[in-house]
């Protein structure tokens, strides 16, 4: 379990270090250069991962509760539309109208999907944990950036393109989850 927890304090950590110690971090890349900046930063963001994969790996799955079986059906439709979010942070899309933080959006919904279909002590800190740190990222971007300026408008077909790409991700991801994570979501057969 300590592992899985580091391994979200290092993810968090190292994201939120832009949004809350800006000042530090232009002097860190005048200092360093941006290129080697961005190469610590992509280090960090591998080894925060490794350590909640080999956590989550480590930890036996205890449960906490039992969700009830509808949740599951609840969760693979909260997911498609998260990742349908997370894509449209970086595509053209008129979700960025609506959605000042789509990718952190996102994140958030995946979070909470997760949480609501697995009752084991892992899935807790490991969902919960992200979920919070999705939740103080915002708060801090918020802060920094100041009075969201809403893009303007890209038009359907883009916004179509990006959610279409998205739906088509998450197919890929509920095809790969067993490889992914352990967990197959689909039956054998």
């Amino acid at each position: 379990m300590s592992l899985l927890v580091a391994g979200i304090l290092l993810w968090s950590a190292t994201h939120l270090f832009k949004a809350l110690c800006a000042d530090v971090r232009a002097r860190l890349i005048a200092r360093i250069g941006e290129w080697p900046y961005k190469g610590l930063f992509a280090l960090l963001i591998v080894a925060s991962l490794v350590l909640m994969v080999s956590g989550w790996k480590a930890t036996l799955p205890t449960a906490l509760w039992q969700p009830p079986a509808f949740l599951r059906h609840v969760t693979m439709l909260l997911v498609p539309i998260a990742v349908i979010l997370f894509i449209s942070a970086r595509a053209p899309t008129d979700i960025k109208r609506f959605i000042r933080h789509p990718q952190l959006t996102g994140v958030k919904l995946w979070a909470v999907a997760h949480l609501l279909s697995n009752g084991e002590i892992r899935s807790v800190v490991l969902f919960g944990g992200l979920l919070a740190w999705a939740v103080l990222e915002v708060i801090a971007i918020n802060r920094r950036d100041g009075a969201w300026v809403k893009p303007g408008p890209v038009g359907a077909t883009k916004t179509l393109i990006s959610a279409l790409i998205g739906l088509a991700l998450a197919a890929v991801l509920v095809y790969a989850h067993p490889w992914l994570s352990g967990m197959p979501l689909l039956p054998r057969g």
